[in-house]
């Protein structure tokens, strides 16, 4: 069985590489726009490096970690939306674009959760939601929100179980790192 905790600052690679999961291929196009701040770093550096910082969306103090016998195998990764998001710049990177333009406004917004696959199925993924709901609740949200692409069966079976509904949708613009095409929900 697993158990879950608060994300410590030595969570930080772990979190980066279920990320990298989660995320299908957006965060390591991410990862690769940042490489000049991070000269030298592999991209799972780079995400690691970006996870060991405090005091912003993307840190560990904004994860769950789930682990068994001291490994961590699954994350929750989520932060609040502000009450009003600004309009977007219209120089925007276009392949995050439709991702930004599905942000919802005064949400709990799951940017990652991720499994190691041999962990799948049993019921981490539907556990580590239900730590959602409370953190959202928490901090005085009524609703979470979040990314998926229509083409990940698996995890938009999950969403869907868990009373998530489509909001929204984007065209994926492709790019050679994003392993989907088709839409974003």
């Amino acid at each position: 069985p697993a158990t879950f905790r608060p994300a410590k600052r030595g969570d930080a690679r772990a979190i980066a590489g279920l990320f990298q999961i989660s995320s299908d291929g957006v965060a390591d196009y991410v990862w690769t726009l940042l490489q000049d701040e991070y000269p030298g770093l592999s991209l799972i550096e780079i995400g690691e490096q970006r996870y060991a910082r405090e005091n912003t969306d993307f840190s560990y103090e904004n994860c769950i970690v789930a682990e068994t016998a001291d490994k961590v195998v699954g994350m929750l990764h989520s932060f609040a939306m502000p009450d009003e998001i600004e309009a977007l710049p219209d120089d925007m990177d276009p392949v995050l674009r439709p991702y930004a333009e599905l942000e919802l406004a005064s949400s709990l917004y799951i940017s990652g959760l991720a499994l190691e696959p041999e962990y799948r199925g049993r019921g981490i993924g539907t556990a580590l939601l239900g730590l959602a709901h409370k953190r959202a609740r928490d901090m005085g949200l009524s609703q979470l929100s979040l990314i998926v692409f229509k083409a990940n069966g698996g995890a938009l079976r999950l969403y869907k179980r868990e009373g998530f509904v489509e909001q929204d949708r984007r065209a994926i613009v492709p790019h050679p790192l994003i392993h989907y095409t088709g839409d974003a929900l």
